[in-house]
């Protein structure tokens, strides 16, 4: 059986905070994803993902909780909690540039991977209590904001003793990805003290790699990513998404591309008998620690990658520039 995780990233905008949007709008707009009186985001993702009966691995960033507070944390997590799903650590250290209190001495960084080991270690441990003290069940999985975490940042977790990470994506690493990872790996590994479980994705083009991300891969793609997992007896396929991702970039309206195709993998995950719904707390605690075993991504198909890229540029121009009604 391939264990389908799918990971929300969940966080506000430091983009509209630092234009003056308050925090009860970016809650509003971030993550529960309002648009034209309809609500996209976190609330949305778990009415699909319970219909299909999926779960959900929910990626939290508290670090706006040094501006604002953690009291309005409480509240998303409650939501996860109570449904079943899986809230874990996220983390977008550019919001110390507002912190009314720094724990690293006022250093600052876009990425937690900007950071020594030592205020690592401050910054994860921190970001974990703000989490387990508003009813997070422990922790036990991160993600790095930006995908921007480095060897460091592993040995940060094994120091506060968090057990995976899933902050490799091979389209970003030697970028805001600076662990030494195998961009052909596909299975969960052992590295420096944590198991890492790097986003799935598929061939998109010779040497190439997209990821496994909703508004990344076009509905066949990922259809085509998944049965292949599945076929192979992958142990996990990862998925990306966030909170806000069915909506346009500028949060003013739902993009129907998007949706659809959230919609078809859990229709997809649904009717694959060889696939199941997981989160972090449901994998076996020694999947990295078994005999590496020679998987493989889906190999590139012209056809399948031009469907996408023709799909895309006309989503981008529907629900991007508005030259049709959305």
């Amino acid at each position: 059986m391939t264990a389908l995780l799918i990971t929300v990233d969940t966080e506000l905008s430091s983009s509209l905070h630092q234009r003056g949007v308050d925090l009860e709008d970016n809650v509003r707009r971030s993550i529960w994803a309002e648009a034209q009186g309809q609500p996209f985001g976190i609330g949305w993702q778990m009415d699909l993902l319970d219909r299909h009966g999926l779960k959900g691995v929910f990626f939290l960033d508290p670090m706006p909780a040094l501006v604002h507070g953690p009291a309005f944390l409480k509240p998303i997590v409650g939501a996860i909690v109570a449904r079943g799903h899986e809230v874990q650590m996220h983390i977008h250290t550019e919001w110390l540039a507002w912190a009314k209190h720094s724990p690293v001495g006022g250093r600052q960084g876009r990425n937690i991977g900007d950071f020594t080991l030592d205020d690592q270690i401050i910054l994860l441990g921190l970001a974990r209590q703000l989490l387990e003290d508003v009813g997070a069940p422990a922790i036990t999985a991160f993600r790095a904001g930006n995908f921007g975490a480095n060897d460091d940042t592993l040995r940060a977790l094994a120091a506060i003793g968090i057990v995976w990470d899933s902050s490799v994506n091979p389209a970003y690493l030697g970028r805001e990805c600076g662990i030494s990872a195998d961009p052909a790996q596909v299975g969960a590994t052992r590295k420096l003290g944590v198991a890492e479980l790097p986003v799935s994705g598929i061939a998109d083009r010779p040497g190439g790699f997209r990821p496994a991300q909703i508004c990344a891969m076009s509905a066949a793609e990922m259809r085509a990513g998944l049965r292949h997992a599945a076929r192979e007896g992958h142990d996990a396929f990862t998925v990306v998404t966030h909170s806000f991702e069915m909506l346009s970039r500028d949060r003013q309206r739902p993009n129907g591309t998007v949706i659809a195709r959230f919609e078809a993998l859990c229709r997809e995950a649904d009717r694959l008998p060889a696939v199941h719904g997981a989160g972090f707390n449901d994998l076996p605690v020694d999947l990295a620690d078994r005999p590496t075993r020679l998987f493989s991504r889906v190999a590139p198909n012209r056809l399948r990658t031009g469907l996408r890229v023709a799909g895309q540029a006309w989503a981008t121009w529907r629900y991007e520039h508005r030259l049709v009604p959305a």
